[in-house]
């Protein structure tokens, strides 16, 4: 038996409808959940993936004279561009051969520059070296890297990185075919330096571990690395030069190397919040820029260049603590207190002495030099006179000029 109901047809298509439109919502959200979850661990992900909780840099320039004045600029352009970027002096080494700043022939005393025309001053009012002309020596660089330092050696001098310490070592000199020359005087040969970041990753020196040479053969000496966690750039090839760049006629010296130079205008768009990866920082010298092939290697790390940041290694991690906590900086006044009445006596008017004009100083135009004759003139000018007396006159005429 079934029991027969009036149908209200109307009510019956709005029911479907509205089921299906719940269905279609209920699928969306389903599809779109993940997604959403996916997208918030990738960003967590990304936050934490080099695990690193603080930055260092070791930066080298291992040629003295003043013909090498471009090796200077590059050390400095880099050291620069990390203080930029976030990296203080206390956890960077610098190491300079030679003071091209305060040299006898530089026509800027107190400057560096790495562009012509003096453009870019890249030695500033705030540098701090600290290791300088002879105390650059493979030894102590080898020292500064493994520890094995004496316990006389001030903070500044020290490498004191840990476990978690991201490390950016710059090298910039004149080389060869599996070597480094300090002061033209001794050489660091690619399987020391090898051992070298061994020791370091044994004793838990580093996390992670970036590499720049700039030098002629430059790709050599990254051969022989064999350390976990190391990624390596060189501007030359084996057999290849690394050229120089931007000749100055008023220093009377090429002011930087190519490599370094377009690593330096990279450098110069990247900030604290830039996303560039390394696969960017591959390809700022090309072979029609550099004249020469620059190389990588990356088979040592552990992570994909393209997830690693410009900013991991040249720039620094700040600490960072979340609270929920409201913090009121005002503090709270209950009364108001009476302020105390000031009795202000009369005073003489009071003034600076006057400073030195520094600036005027430097940047004058020097003055132009008195003429006076050239070497050799007033010689020759004798000579003269002398010839036209003797054709004129004869020999037997010179006891009238004595």
């Amino acid at each position: 038996h079934f029991l027969l109901l009036p149908v209200n047809m109307a009510a019956c298509r709005s029911a479907v409808l509205y089921l299906s439109l719940l269905t279609l919502v209920l699928c969306l959200f389903g599809s779109l959940g993940p997604v959403a979850t996916d997208s918030v661990e990738a960003k967590a992900s990304q936050f934490f993936r080099s695990g690193h909780t603080n930055n260092w840099a070791v930066l080298v320039c291992t040629s003295r004279f003043w013909f090498n004045y471009r090796h200077v600029a590059n050390t400095l352009s880099v050291y620069r561009s990390v203080k930029r970027l976030g990296i203080p002096d206390s956890h960077i080494v610098l190491m300079l051969a030679d003071d091209m700043a305060c040299n006898h022939r530089n026509p800027k005393p107190a400057t560096v520059f790495s562009h012509k025309n003096m453009e870019l001053n890249v030695y500033g009012d705030d540098v701090e070296v600290d290791y300088r002309g002879y105390e650059v020596t493979v030894e102590n660089f080898l020292r500064v890297l493994t520890g094995r330092l004496p316990r006389s050696t001030p903070r500044s001098k020290r490498l004191l990185s840990d476990d978690r310490s991201n490390i950016l070592i710059y090298l910039t000199g004149h080389g060869g075919n599996g070597f480094l020359k300090f002061q033209d005087s001794e050489e660091i040969s690619n399987v020391e330096l090898a051992d070298a970041f061994e020791q370091m990753w044994q004793k838990r020196r580093y996390n992670e571990l970036l590499f720049i040479i700039d030098t002629c053969q430059g790709a050599s000496m990254y051969e022989r690395f064999y350390s976990p966690n190391v990624m390596a750039l060189a501007s030359s090839q084996v057999g290849e030069d690394s050229l120089s760049h931007q000749p100055d006629l008023a220093i009377g010296v090429h002011l930087m190397d190519r490599y370094t130079f377009y690593l330096l205008e990279f450098l110069e768009d990247i900030h604290p919040a830039s996303q560039a990866n390394m696969n960017d920082l591959f390809k700022v010298c090309p072979s029609s820029l550099c004249v020469s092939t620059p190389g990588h290697r990356t088979d040592l790390f552990h992570r994909d260049p393209s997830s690693v940041l410009i900013t991991d290694f040249f720039g620094s991690v700040r600490k960072v603590e979340i609270t929920t906590e409201a913090v009121d900086l005002v503090p709270n006044v209950t009364e108001q207190e009476e302020e105390p009445t000031l009795i202000v006596m009369p005073a003489e008017p009071q003034s600076y002495v006057e400073q030195l004009p520094v600036a005027e100083i430097i940047h004058q135009k020097p003055k132009q030099k008195d003429w006076h004759p050239p070497d050799g003139f007033i010689l020759g000018l004798w000579t003269l006179i002398l010839l036209v007396f003797f054709k004129t006159y004869g020999i037997k005429h010179l006891k009238h000029i004595f």
